[in-house]
C-alpha cells in the first residue's frame, strides 16, 4: 500500500516556480474479498513543473470497506471520493496559494454510467469546500 508523505509533497511544491501547475485527483475501484466488499481509493497529486517540463507524481492507495448495497448505485463510494479529495486539498491548501490548481473527480452525469447516481448536493459540497479553502487563503 502506498501512503502520501505530506511533508515531502509540500516541500517539493514549495520549491517550484509560480508557473507550476498542480492536479489533484481521486478514483476508486470496488472488489470483493471473502464475501466482503472493499474499495481501493487512489489519490494522486501531479506537480507539472513550470507547466511544461514534465511532472512528479505523488499518490496513495487507501483500502476501506464498501457499504454500497448495489454495484449499479455506488453513492457511498463516490461520496467517499469527494470527501477524500476535499481532505487532500485542504491539507495542501497553504502551499497552493496563488498556484494553478485543478481538482479531478470522476463523476459522469450520463445515466448509463454508475457514477451518475451521485446527487448534485455531493458535488455542491465539494465545490463549497474548495471555495471556502480559497476564501480562507
Amino acid at each position: 500500500m502506498f501512503r502520501l508523505n505530506f511533508h515531502e509533497v509540500i516541500s517539493f511544491i514549495e520549491k517550484q516556480s509560480p508557473e507550476t501547475k498542480i492536479y489533484i485527483g481521486c478514483d476508486s475501484e470496488r472488489y470483493r474479498k471473502d464475501d466482503i466488499w472493499y474499495a481501493d481509493y487512489t489519490l494522486a497529486i501531479v506537480v507539472h513543473i513550470d507547466g511544461k517540463h514534465g511532472c512528479k507524481i505523488f499518490g496513495e492507495v487507501i483500502t476501506e470497506r464498501d457499504h454500497d448495497r448495489k454495484v449499479s448505485k455506488p453513492t457511498y463510494r463516490l461520496m467517499n471520493e469527494v470527501y477524500k479529495i476535499s481532505e487532500l486539498y485542504l491539507k495542501l491548501a497553504d502551499v497552493l496559494i496563488d498556484r494553478d490548481v485543478e481538482v479531478h473527480l470522476y463523476i459522469n452525469p450520463k445515466e448509463e454510467h454508475n457514477s451518475s447516481v451521485v446527487p448534485k448536493f455531493h458535488l455542491t459540497y465539494s465545490v463549497l469546500i474548495f471555495h471556502l479553502s480559497i476564501v480562507h487563503l
